[in-house]
């Protein structure tokens, strides 16, 4: 059964997408944290980081590092990377700009234009 990252990449799922390469790709988070949250997922579906073969585990944490570097100098703010592992059986890393309203475990709402406006910022 393939995940819904999964069917975000085969485009059965519409996302906000910000990069993707031939093993990696990367959207915005529709329930985000901090305006950009953005999640890197390998192509390959797997449910644990850990499960990755080390081409696949290399080629996401290149991805991770590219866009982290990518969205500091875009957006101006730290970049934290979490992995939590438990809410998609999809493995992934969450990037998210830290900034003065960032709390943990708040969650923004932002409107169809604010997505689009920070995509557009990011995408690469």
């Amino acid at each position: 059964m393939s995940s819904i990252f999964s069917k975000i990449i085969a485009g059965e799922i519409p996302c906000y997408k910000i990069y993707e390469d031939d093993k990696t790709f990367a959207f915005l988070d529709i329930h985000p944290e901090t305006m950009g949250h953005t999640l890197v997922i390998p192509k390959k579906e797997v449910d644990k980081i850990y499960e990755l073969e080390d081409e696949d585990y290399d080629a996401l944490m290149k991805t991770v590092k590219k866009l982290s570097r990518h969205m500091e100098k875009i957006l101006g703010s730290r970049i934290l990377w979490k992995v939590v592992g438990t809410d998609v059986p999809h493995a992934h890393v969450h990037l998210m700009p830290l900034d003065e309203n960032w709390r943990y475990g708040k969650t923004l709402e932002p409107t169809e234009d604010e997505f689009i406006e920070i995509q557009k910022k990011l995408a690469i």
